[in-house]
């Protein structure tokens, strides 16, 4: 009886760790990945997806489940295969990211945003990289929004997209595998404090 207690105990500490760890992915400030610029459409209580399929609640922004098809609720974390992560890179060049590059372990974003989750550390280089201005036939010129170029979009989006879906199933399969280790460990636990009753009953 001891023993299905401990197993218990251990199965409910594990449950809670992954819900920890998966709380850890996501970005500090709910605008990470946002251009400034976008911030106001994001700061009602009840925002639209970009395509009108539908509205979420403003706490539903960068939780790291997809809401919208286009992606507009998940532009800070890798959930949608759909959104993009913005760079603001002060000091350098901003930059549009796919949103699977996010916290991938490969720091894309001179200034290191894209990796928050802490599993690798990216030092700020835009600074070093480049100036915050730009020379252009002999006119100063401030740096435009970089997207990802048509190499990388060709090359790298059917990659990305497979790596996207193959997280998203690794973080279900997980969350099933906990959820029913949980709920095993409790029906046994309940059968053994059942036939413990029964024992003591004949006696």
């Amino acid at each position: 009886m001891e023993t299905s207690f401990f197993n218990i105990v251990s199965l409910v500490s594990t449950c809670l760790l992954f819900v920890s760890s998966s709380e850890s992915l996501l970005p500090t400030t709910p605008f990470l990945g946002i251009h400034p610029q976008e911030e106001i459409y994001f700061k009602s209580e009840v925002i639209k997806c970009k395509d009108g399929s539908k509205s979420f609640t403003r706490d539903r922004l960068n939780d790291g489940f997809c809401d919208c098809i286009d992606g507009t609720d998940e532009p800070g974390t890798s959930a949608c295969p759909a959104s993009k992560f913005y760079c603001r890179n002060v000091g350098n060049t901003p930059q549009v990211l796919f949103s699977s590059r996010v916290n991938d372990h490969f720091c894309d974003c001179c200034d290191g945003s894209d990796e928050y989750d802490h599993g690798i550390n990216c030092p700020n280089t835009c600074f070093k990289d480049g100036n915050t201005l730009q020379k252009n036939d002999n006119n100063l010129v401030r740096p435009h929004l970089v997207s990802v170029d048509a190499r990388e979009a060709s090359g790298r989006m059917s990659l990305e997209d497979l790596i996207q879906k193959l997280k998203e199933l690794k973080i279900v399969v997980v969350g099933e595998v906990v959820l029913f280790s949980c709920v095993m460990a409790f029906l046994l636990f309940r059968r053994r404090i059942k036939s413990g009753r029964r024992r003591r009953r004949h006696r």
